[in-house]
Formats: structure tokens, C-alpha cells, sequence
């Protein structure tokens, strides 16, 4: 009954949060403030009436999950929701409830599941979010060969390939109109003026909230002016937290997906 109630208030804390980071890109601290605790209570007291000896390995998998999320915020991989929501989950699911759920994929359960079963479900959420890359991917293509146009046009061609390919994989053509009304999408690209009184064109890997409706502005007024064409890269942002709910369901059903596959590799 311990481990169902843990599983199940995992499963709707991350729903909810996820719905709320997708309407308003914010998650409530309070969210996390009534999650932490009861996640917390019911974890020990189970371990603390079954199993004494695993209460060493949670305090080992909080530590380091929370020291990863962490590593992750500061370097800008991860949000402040993100990384509160997987020390959330190590304290509620610290190993892969096992008497509960039986993964549909042989031998889905790794090793890592067991005793830092945040991991797998991190890991299960990277790989949800690159399959998005592939969509876009495929939709850049397609919009390339029905307008005709170049995906890269003016001063852009001159990016680096890096920067050109990180956008194809995570951005697609937006109008300038969308820009303005859809706030939650965010331009990755963004506009100057050069010392000779011309504008250039430049890509952005990692869009930021902060000055998001300048960069906004300075493409419009540029489109208006015939500078530059519209429409312009931006990304729509998906919030991680819909990638981690869908890791943990995941997990859940089918297991340790990059277990599985490198023990299909390895035969």
C-alpha cells in the first residue's frame, strides 16, 4: 500500500506540475513544498517497517540525484522546477517499485533502476525530448522542399555548423505575428546592427526568458522594414517536466530504455 500511494502521488504531483509548466511556464514552489515532505514520510516509514537496511541507499540516492540536479540547473541544462521535480522523486521513488510494476520489456529493471531509479527516469526523459529533434528535423525538411526556400538565408549561412544544426533539430519557422502572440515561443534567432549601418542575422542556441520580448521586437521591426523575411526561427519550448512525467511512465511500463537498448546491442 506504501509503495501504490508513493507511486501514485509521484505520478499526479508530475502531472499537474507538468500541466502548469505548459500553461504558464511556471510551477508553483508550493507544489514541491507539499510533495517533499508526505513523499519523504511515506518512503521512511516503509523502509523503516520493512526493509531498515535500504535507508542508507535512499539517503545515497537523494544525495546524488540531488547533487546532479543541481550540476544540471547551474549549468543551464536543467529549470528550477526541473531539478526540484526529480529531488521530489528521489525522495518519493528512490528504487524501482518492483512488487508493484513488472516492465513489459524484458529485462527493463537495470541495475541503476534499483537503487537510483530518478536516473533511469532522467534518462528516460532525455530520450523522450531528442525524439522531438527528429520531428523537427523532418518538418524542416519538408517546409524546405514546399516553399523552396533556403533554411538558412542572408547572414545566417555564415553560422556555424553547429549552431545551424542545433536549431534544425530543436526549432522551425515561425511568424513574427506568432512570435508576438504565442509568448511561450522563443526566437533563436536574433538581429544587429553592424558598425556600417547594416543589420545581420544571427542564430541562438539557448533561448532566455530575459530579453525574449526585445529580441521579439527588433525582429518585427525589421520584417516591417523589409530587412529580413519573414518568418523567423523560433522554438515552441517544450517544458521538461512533460519529458520527466513521460520518462517516469515509461520507466514504469516498459523500464530502463537505454538499458534495454545496449543490452540489445551487446546481444
Amino acid at each position: 500500500m506504501l509503495e501504490a500511494a508513493r507511486t501514485i502521488l509521484a505520478s499526479i504531483f508530475l502531472l499537474y506540475s507538468s500541466w502548469s509548466d505548459y500553461k504558464t511556464r511556471e510551477v508553483s514552489n508550493s507544489v514541491w513544498a507539499i510533495f517533499a515532505p508526505i513523499a519523504s514520510i511515506l518512503t521512511l516509514t516503509e523502509l523503516f517497517l520493512h526493509d531498515p537496511s535500504q535507508l542508507l541507499f535512499y539517503a545515497f540516492c537523494f544525495g546524488l540525484t540531488a547533487a546532479f540536479a543541481i550540476i544540471l540547473f547551474y549549468s543551464g541544462g536543467f529549470g528550477g522546477a526541473d531539478a526540484k521535480a526529480l529531488m521530489c522523486l528521489a525522495l518519493a521513488l528512490p528504487f524501482f517499485p518492483e512488487r508493484l510494476f513488472n516492465p513489459l520489456l524484458e529485462g527493463g529493471i537495470s541495475p541503476i533502476s534499483r537503487i537510483l531509479f530518478p536516473i533511469t527516469i532522467f534518462s528516460n526523459s532525455v530520450l523522450m525530448a531528442a525524439a522531438t529533434g527528429i520531428y523537427m528535423l523532418l518538418h524542416n525538411i519538408l517546409w524546405h522542399k514546399k516553399t523552396g526556400r533556403k533554411l538558412y538565408e542572408g547572414t545566417l549561412e555564415k553560422e556555424s555548423f553547429a549552431k545551424k544544426i542545433a536549431v534544425l533539430i530543436t526549432s522551425c519557422r515561425v511568424s513574427v505575428a506568432k512570435l508576438k502572440e504565442k509568448w511561450h515561443v522563443y526566437p533563436m534567432e536574433d538581429i544587429e546592427e553592424t558598425k556600417e549601418g547594416t543589420f545581420r542575422r544571427k542564430l541562438v542556441v539557448i533561448p532566455k526568458d530575459e530579453g525574449r520580448d526585445a529580441v521579439v521586437e527588433r525582429l518585427a521591426t525589421a520584417v516591417e522594414a523589409g530587412k529580413i523575411n519573414d518568418p523567423v526561427w523560433a522554438t515552441p519550448g517544450l517544458p521538461m517536466l512533460i519529458f520527466i512525467t513521460a520518462g517516469l511512465i515509461i520507466a514504469l511500463l516498459f523500464g530502463d530504455i537505454i538499458w534495454i537498448l545496449i543490452r540489445s546491442l551487446l546481444g
